[in-house]
Parts: structure tokens; sequence; C-alpha cells
């Protein structure tokens, strides 16, 4: 569903690695991962290169595989403020989990009407020890569409064509993904 989402586009990168994972994989191991990776390749070490699967770095740019450029990357997750807000609920996230997260990568959050990440985040011990470490990107036009939201529609059988491209909602409905049976694309 991601490649089909992302056909079109040439500044967003898709990396499989998680899926390719046998079970599911905490959010703090999947940045680590990648931060190491993308570190590895700009240490510039060819024996590293060499070794490395096909499927873990043809989502890598080429001007950053052959960058000369030793700075350190830092990858942060982005998320809108409900993610954010989800560190607060008991026992969803591990405490040393999250303190890694927001504080070796860092979070890049979306602003929701209705949310406020700055209170959220002062509110919070862990979160405000790394407030530094946190990028709060205002939403100045309010955008109520979340993933969600779009299941919720799905499983409804309401239309969510010019929220979703064509290609990804033919292929939710043919793998009948999200308890969906029938596409009515006109609707």
């Amino acid at each position: 569903m991601l490649r089909l989402a992302l056909q079109n586009n040439d500044w967003i990168r898709l990396s499989t690695w998680e899926t390719r994972q046998n079970c599911w994989t905490k959010t703090r191991l999947c940045l680590q991962h990648h931060q190491n990776l993308l570190n590895s390749i700009l240490s510039n070490s060819n024996d590293i290169k060499h070794h490395m699967q096909i499927e873990d770095i043809e989502w890598i740019p080429e001007n950053v595989k052959n960058s000369s450029d030793n700075t350190p990357i830092q990858i942060k997750l982005l998320c809108g403020a409900d993610l954010l807000e989800s560190f607060g609920i008991c026992g969803l996230w591990l405490e040393e989990d999250i303190d890694a997260i927001v504080g070796e990568h860092g979070l890049v959050v979306i602003t929701r009407e209705g949310s406020n990440p700055n209170k959220f985040i002062y509110d919070s011990d862990i979160l405000s020890k790394h407030m530094h470490n946190i990028c709060i990107v205002t939403e100045w036009i309010p955008n109520e569409v979340s993933s969600t939201r779009i299941r919720r529609a799905l499983k409804r059988s309401e239309s969510v064509r010019y929220l979703v491209q064509d290609s990804v909602i033919d292929y939710i409905y043919k793998n009948e993904i999200y308890d969906t049976k029938t596409a009515d694309m006109t609707m």
C-alpha cells in the first residue's frame, strides 16, 4: 500500500526493513536501526556497504550513499499530537522506550485542532527533560484527515476518494483490508 501511495512522490522514501522482521518491532528499535544504517553508510565504509542486503539500502538516496560528509544523522519520529499524547497512556509505552525515542532520536510533532502538545510535554517529566529534541509544527490549515478516520470510513463503506490515492483504495478493496467488501469510488 505504501509503495502505491508513494509511487508519484520523489522526496519520501520507503524502507521495508520493519515489514521484513518476523514479529512486531518496537518504534525505538526501528528508529535505531535506520539511524545506525545511515550513519554506517556515511562513515564511508565500503566494507559495510558490500555486506548489506539490497533491500536494506535501496530506499537511501544516492547523494546520501555517496556523501563525503561524515556528520552523524539523527532520525526523528514524525507524528501527530495524538501519538505524542499516547505516551501518557499507562502501559502502552515503556518509559525507557519513550526516553530513548525522544532523547536519542527526537520528535517532530504536527499539531491537531484541540490538542496542546506544549502543555502535554510540560506535564511529562520524560518529555520535558528532552524538550530540546522536540519540534512542534503548527498546522495552520486544519486537516483532520487521519489514518484512524480513513479506516473507520472504509469499515462503514464510506468513500475515501480524494483522501487516499485511487491505487491504494483499489488495493484495500482487492485485499479486503479493514473488512472492506465492495468498492464504490464514486461516492
